[in-house]
Formats: structure tokens, C-alpha cells, sequence
């Protein structure tokens, strides 16, 4: 099984969104990929294991979130090798960060730019989010097909 590894700042809000829509996604389409996610400044200032705009947005979509959901978890050097592939989802505020806690890895993984709810309503940064996820399953589909 190949895995996607998305990161955001607090593993709380956009890399959660992006996990489970891309697990659902994922196996919707029967593709050998499974997500996860991890933060790169994890806070314990949190409301329950999952923003409440990720949730609303996941329910909207007829997305089940899994009965026991994890709190925010932190990035560790295990994390980063056991990914296939990993997605950092704001390079502005996350190319800095990898920089300073895992430089080797900091030329090493994708950057997208999706900006934090202080920087950009949920409903917008949501929809960018759901949009490069079908993007990233469409991609890994077509690779699939044609059998790379």
C-alpha cells in the first residue's frame, strides 16, 4: 500500500480535511493509496481531535469521519520515511518549518498553497484543499491505469 502524508501546521484543520477525503476518495476508486496526516507546531489549544469546519465540510460530502478519531499528532523522521509521498499544504508557512525541524526533508516533499483560517475563510481554503485532493486522486489514477 502507497501512502500520502499531508502536513499542515497543527494536524487539526486542512491536513485532516484532506486525509479523509482523500481516503474516501481513494477507495471509492480502488486505488492503493491510503492517507494520513501529522503537524508540523502541534497545539494542545484545541476543540476535540478535528476542526469543526473540516467536519461540517466532510459531512456535507456524505464523509464519515471514523468513530474514534485521533487528536493532532506531531511530525516525526519515521513519519517522513514511511510516506510514499508527502504534501506539505501551505508552502509559505511550512517550507520554514521542515526547514527547521527536518532539512533534509525540505526539498524533498510537495508543496501546495492553501493558507491558514487566519489568512483565508475555511470555505475557501476547504474547497482549494478538495479540489488539488480529486486533482492528486485523478493524477494517481491515471498512473494506475496505465500501469507505472
Amino acid at each position: 500500500m502507497n501512502t500520502v502524508l499531508f502536513l499542515c501546521t497543527g494536524n487539526y484543520y486542512r491536513s485532516r480535511f484532506a486525509e479523509y477525503l482523500f481516503n474516501f476518495l481513494a477507495a471509492k476508486h480502488g486505488l492503493d493509496w491510503q492517507a494520513d496526516s501529522r503537524g508540523l507546531a502541534v497545539s494542545s489549544n484545541n476543540i476535540g481531535p478535528v476542526s469543526r469546519y473540516a467536519v461540517e465540510a466532510l459531512a456535507r460530502q456524505s464523509i464519515k469521519l471514523p468513530e474514534n478519531q485521533r487528536f493532532p499528532l506531531a511530525l516525526s523522521e519515521k513519519d517522513l520515511q514511511a510516506a510514499t509521498k508527502v504534501i506539505a499544504l501551505d508552502e509559505s508557512e511550512h517550507r520554514q518549518l521542515m526547514h527547521y525541524q527536518f532539512p533534509e526533508w525540505t526539498d524533498t516533499i510537495t508543496y501546495w498553497l492553501v493558507h491558514d483560517i487566519h489568512l483565508t475563510s475555511p470555505e475557501e481554503a476547504l474547497a482549494e484543499i478538495d479540489q488539488k485532493v480529486r486533482d492528486l486522486v485523478d493524477d494517481l489514477r491515471k498512473i494506475d491505469a496505465s500501469g507505472d
